[in-house]
């Protein structure tokens, strides 16, 4: 997938780069971390503004979570059961609920760009108890924006070793997952 990912950007550039973190955001697994540290080498090399780039991964992570929050608003929590049978991610769901009833409003915030495995859920969960449209959409833009602006500042100070920094980045976000998990 990262491979065929990656030769979509080649060839289509930056349409490929928002869709791919829309589909992340609905939380369908795509190889964005290493693709964000792509663009940020691009950005290094002069190939990509950086304002450009930051505007087009923010606008696609937005997005994403915006189909999640009207996908729970809409169908409420039969679309979430639905999902998660079809899909698997009871697990998560409670994990998402459980980390929205702690941090509440922050936990939309930390899930775009710290407990991203999270995210999804919390979207579909914001969108099926009502929760303020504006405050998901104001807290979460923020969140994604520092997620893409992390990102694509690791492709563009180590753009000669985006390879090595996204394995090292996946096993980091892992181990963040566990921590919050047991915490």
């Amino acid at each position: 997938m990262t491979e065929l990912a990656l030769e979509w950007f080649a060839l289509y550039g930056l349409p490929v780069y928002f869709l791919m973190l829309a589909a992340s955001a609905l939380g369908i697994p795509m190889p964005v971390k290493l693709l964000m540290l792509v663009v940020g080498a691009f950005v290094q090399q002069g190939e990509i503004a950086f304002g450009i780039a930051l505007a087009v991964g923010s606008l696609g992570a937005i997005t994403g979570d915006q189909a999640g929050y009207f996908i729970g608003r809409k169908g409420g929590r039969p679309a979430i059961n639905k999902i998660t049978r079809r899909f698997g991610g009871a697990e998560m769901v409670k994990r998402a609920e459980a980390y929205a009833d702690k941090w509440g409003l922050a936990a939309i915030f930390f899930s775009r760009w710290l407990v991203t495995p999270v995210g999804p859920w919390l979207n579909l969960l914001s969108g099926s108890t009502n929760f303020s449209w504006i405050k998901f959409t104001a807290v979460g833009a923020v969140g994604e924006t520092i997620w893409v602006l992390l990102y694509l500042l690791l492709g563009l100070f180590f753009s000669d070793r985006v390879e090595a920094t996204a394995d090292l980045l996946v096993n980091l976000s892992w181990v963040i997952v566990g921590l919050t998990a047991v915490i």
